[in-house]
């Protein structure tokens, strides 16, 4: 909604600018999905990747520490660096509060993991927002990730993408970064995920059956190519190093 009235205030403005007499050859309604497309899209970017935006259930002020439990792996995470090292410990902490607050990070978590290594807050939201394996928004208890590298997207990620976001039948039927009404079923991008599967997960999950690991199709072995290996056959041979007792 808040895309569309953006959208129509922009063609508002065009039309009383030079611009006008270029958008007399398009429909207003196809303008104003473009725009409003284009704006939900950059919205949840910012969002996601880059920007904090206060929620309820997400704000500074909230409460949250780590359960008795973590606390004892707190330690235990800290006592394999030195102590003037403990900022190193980040991104195992943020890996555990993450786990704590069923798969995702909210602010006010990064804010107690400042806390114990002792440093600024914006250091840990630099770490925060650099790694997209930390959900900074809610997401379901199944997050369907895509790949979104070129080679996929050439291979048809793009499409697979738009079937999970419009699946009705599965009942999906979301925008990225949002979450089914039953709680089950978030859709996120992720790049270069390497290995991927390509049966029909989202209706095993559903049914409450869990899909195997690894690779779907029997033509792949692992993350190798179709049919098999092309080259690296045999053993690899060893690097070649000059006789320095020659030299």
């Amino acid at each position: 909604m808040l895309g569309r009235v953006a959208a129509k205030r922009l063609v508002d403005c065009a039309y009383r600018s030079s611009l006008s007499t270029a958008l007399n050859y398009v429909s207003v309604s196809i303008v104003v999905d473009l725009i409003a497309y284009i704006y939900i899209y950059i919205y949840i970017y910012i969002y996601i990747y880059i920007y904090h935006l206060d929620s309820p259930d997400n704000k500074p002020d909230l409460p949250w520490e780590f359960s008795e439990a973590n606390k004892s792996k707190v330690k235990e995470i800290l006592s394999y660096y030195p102590s003037n090292y403990k900022q190193s410990t980040v991104i195992p902490l943020f890996d555990l509060a993450q786990q704590q607050y069923r798969g995702w990070l909210p602010v006010s978590a990064m804010n107690a993991v400042a806390k114990v290594i002792e440093v600024a807050p914006i250091r840990v939201y630099e770490v925060a927002t650099f790694y997209s394996m930390f959900n900074r928004a809610k997401v379901g208890k199944y997050h369907l990730l895509v790949c979104g590298t070129t080679p996929c997207m050439i291979r048809g990620s793009r499409d697979i993408e738009s079937a999970l976001l419009n699946a009705r039948s599965l009942a999906l039927t979301v925008y990225i970064a949002e979450v089914t009404k039953d709680g089950l079923f978030s859709v996120g991008e992720m790049e270069c995920m390497t290995l991927h599967l390509k049966k029909l997960i989202v209706e095993k999950l559903r049914k409450g059956k869990k899909p195997p690991h690894g690779t779907q199709n029997p033509k792949r072995i692992k993350c190798g190519p179709e049919g098999g290996n092309t080259t690296l056959l045999g053993e690899p041979k060893p690097p070649q190093f000059r006789d320095l007792d020659a030299c």
